[in-house]
């Protein structure tokens, strides 16, 4: 398996980027290809003492960088000689099983969908990170942020990715959908929320999904479903949400409890693992980063401030979404739900 990186995208770039390439590597023995200015890349290796290109790791070399304030429509053609554009090029052209960058989400989804391509039948490829919850297992939020604005049939589509996406990657047989609501009723929410509810349900009641109805903010962490289908604003608020709140309660922890007395402290060192692990579950570093759901290979988005750490870890996503294809799958789970939509009334 063959991963292509864009060593010149985020804001710790290049060192973050070669230098988690270079781990990742090591530790999982996957092949890598770094796309972008290979001086640059040589030099960032040789400051870290490696004088020869690791076992595993060859460099395309790319002169020119998206910039976060170029417009995403237009980088397919102003950027063509980039780092992510040449990159999500030798993916569509079969030159890689995946593709990473920490580069503009915007540019990235455009490139994506323009180079590589959406799934037959997708109307628009979506963010779905994988959330841990309360049950040890993990939630998937679709959409995150790729779509602020969405239509009920955008929602639809997200429901059978997500149902279709966790049982490949997290092997469970009939994960539950949930639609982000401010309630459980099904007359709550907006006139998306409502419409969506009802497409939702007709395709649960075809078999094409285990929808369960609407699930409030706070049920999420809790696992109450699998997989959360909602617009990319509101998704993108419910995960910063969950992630600011672990932020909160970690530092709460820490100066409101173990730092209180001496003896708090003493009891914090026999319990700083277990702290330690939880607060890593939310870390993004750990996660790796979120693919784009929809596109027919896999692309991965790593944090803008990813570390060399969690482009490592995005290396091992990567692998686990190259492996667990699901475009053919979700190729005949689409022609059914546009059967749902020819129904509607």
């Amino acid at each position: 398996m063959k991963i292509i990186m864009d060593a010149m995208g985020g804001d710790n770039a290049p060192q973050a980027p070669v230098l988690g390439a270079v781990e990742a590597a090591k530790t999982y023995g996957t092949k890598i290809t770094l796309v972008g200015r290979g001086e640059e890349i040589l030099d960032v290796l040789k400051q870290a003492g490696i004088e020869d290109l690791p076992d595993g790791i060859e460099i395309c070399n790319a002169d020119d960088v998206v910039d976060m304030h170029d417009d995403p429509a237009s980088i397919v053609h102003k950027r063509k000689n980039s780092s992510m554009v040449i990159g999500l090029k030798m993916l569509a052209e079969g030159q890689g099983d995946a593709f990473i960058s920490a580069g503009s989400t915007g540019a990235l989804l455009t490139g994506a969908t323009l180079i590589v391509k959406r799934v037959k039948g997708i109307r628009r490829a979506a963010m779905g990170p994988a959330m841990p919850n309360k049950t040890g297992g993990k939630t998937v939020i679709l959409d995150c942020g790729a779509n602020a604005e969405c239509t009920p049939e955008f929602l639809l589509q997200f429901g059978l990715v997500g149902s279709l996406y966790v049982k490949k990657t997290f092997g469970i047989a009939n994960p539950k959908v949930g639609l982000l609501n401010i309630g459980t009723e099904d007359s709550k929410g907006t006139p998306l929320q409502k419409e969506a509810y009802a497409l939702l349900k007709q395709a649960a009641d075809q078999g094409l999904i285990n929808f369960v109805g609407n699930v409030e903010a706070r049920d999420v962490p809790l696992g109450a479903v699998d997989v959360v289908v909602c617009d990319g604003f509101s998704g993108n608020v419910l995960l910063k949400s969950i992630e600011g709140t672990a932020m909160f309660m970690g530092s709460l922890m820490k100066h409101k409890i173990f730092k209180r007395n001496v003896l708090s402290a003493i009891g914090y060192l026999f319990c700083k693992k277990g702290v330690n692990e939880v607060m890593g579950m939310l870390d993004y570093r750990t996660i790796g980063g979120t693919e784009f759901l929809g596109i027919r290979k896999p692309v991965i988005k790593a944090h803008g401030s990813s570390d060399a750490v969690a482009f490592r870890n995005a290396v091992r996503q990567a692998e686990v979404a190259a492996s667990g294809d699901i475009s053919a799958e979700l190729e005949m789970g689409l022609q059914k739900l546009a059967q749902i939509k020819e129904t509607e009334v």
